[in-house]
Order: C-alpha cells, then structure tokens, then sequence
C-alpha cells in the first residue's frame, strides 16, 4: 500500500428503504468512529440521501450518491441533478457503473459529462472502468481500461482532477463471487496509473487514488490493499451489513 490514505466505499445499489438505510448507516458509524487510517463513504439509493446524512452528521463517513445527470435542471423525469446531490450533502458521486453502463445504455461520452458536471459542481467523482469477461478472455483488458479512461476524462485537466477517484470493477467479478487475483488486479491498477500519467502529468497521478471493486470482502481486503497501485475498495454486497462492511473498513 502507499502513501496515499485509502478510501473504503460501500455502493448500496437497489437496496434499502430510508429508514433502512439510517438503521444501518448508524450501526456502521458506530463500528468504525475510530477508524483513522481510512477515508470512509457509503452511496445509499437517492430516497435515502437525506435521512442517511442526517445519521452521518460528525461521523468520518462521507455520503455519495450512485449516479447524476449533467444539466442543471429541466423536463429530465427520472434524473437527479448536482445540485440536488449537494443539497443532500453528498460529497462523492459514482459515475460509470458497470451496471449502469450494461443495463441503461450509459457510453464513455455520457459518463464523461457526468464526470465534468460532478467537477464542476465540487464532487469528487468515482469514476467505474472495466472490462467484461469476454474481454479478457480475447486478452482486450488493457485496452478497454485505456479507452474507458480516457473517454471519460475527454476535457478534463490537472486542475480538475484533483478530487477524481477511479474504481476498477472487473464486470466478471461483480457480483458473482468471482475475484481477480492479487497480482491481477495490481496489473490492472498499475495500468491505470500509467495512463492517468499520460492524461493529467505525473504529480497528479500519484495523488489520484484507485479502488478495487469487484467482491471484495473481509477476508481477501488485507491482501488487495498490500498491492501499490491498491488504494482502497468500491464495495457492493458487503457494504450492505454495518458489521461486514466495518471489518473492510478496519482492515488494518
């Protein structure tokens, strides 16, 4: 693991109503209050925005949302806009889900103006690249990476990265059981951070910290974040239970 302070963040997908939610948000809190290693945040359905972040108040566990939509406002029935996502005290936004990209037609160009329009607006974006299982197969996995990247960060800049965090989700190991291999998932970080170099210069890609995300759980967090380039993890189903979701978090 390097110098830079990791991030541990739990994507609660379709689940939970809003008192749900609060329950569980509370119970996390209350397991990792003196978690001091780890920058904490956890992505509720937008119902649950609002009561999630008045149980998170003086917490260290920040409030992301899954999604945004890029304008400003207007007939967009169904979106969620940054202003609304700031009103809801959200600080992080989840941007290019593997879900999102394979269920409802997101492309590299409507992630890319999520990503400017989370900038814009002061939240940091995560922004999901990866590759299918396909992909790997046919030995594409590189280039997938570099093409997600680099279409998402199209316009972009140094000066507007400085809050970017890139999740590496192989699509073959969400939510199937399925993990990369440690030495996998470092190639594939350390992939990135070459091609952040190429984007945004050097200083800034050493800054910019990458998750692993793809059924990360208790028992294999320790041995992902040993890996350099491993500077924290995007969680799914075991982010949705307070206690398993804390032992990632605590896995120091």
């Amino acid at each position: 693991m390097s110098d830079r302070r990791p991030l541990i963040a739990g994507n609660w997908k379709m689940f939970k109503t809003p008192a749900e939610a609060a329950d569980t948000a509370k119970s996390l809190v209350g397991l990792v209050r003196d978690a001091t290693h780890t920058d904490i945040m956890i992505a509720p359905p937008f119902t649950a925005l609002v009561s999630v972040a008045e149980t998170l108040a003086g917490s260290p566990v920040d409030l992301g949302a899954q999604n945004l939509y890029w304008e400003k406002e207007g007939a967009f029935t169904g979106e969620i806009s940054a202003a609304m996502l700031r009103a809801a005290c959200c600080t992080y936004v989840i941007i290019g889900h593997s879900e999102r990209r394979q269920y409802f037609g997101e492309s590299d160009e409507t992630v890319n103006r999520r990503v400017r329009c989370a900038v814009e607006n002061n939240l940091k974006p995560v922004l999901c690249i990866g590759e299918t299982e396909a992909e790997r197969e046919a030995g594409k996995t590189l280039s997938v990476l570099d093409k997600q990247l680099k279409n998402g960060l199209q316009d972009l800049f140094s000066d507007d990265l400085g809050n970017l965090v890139v999740a590496y989700e192989p699509v073959w190991a969400i939510g199937t059981g399925k993990t990369a291999t440690t030495e996998q998932a470092q190639e594939a970080h350390k992939f990135i951070r070459s091609k952040l170099e190429e984007i945004t210069g050097s200083a800034l890609s050493e800054i910019v910290r990458i998750l692993y995300g793809g059924s990360v759980k208790p028992a294999n967090i320790s041995e992902l974040m040993d890996m350099p380039d491993i500077d924290g993890a995007l969680v799914g189903g075991a982010s949705l239970e307070a206690e398993s979701f804390s032992k990632i978090v605590l896995f120091q």
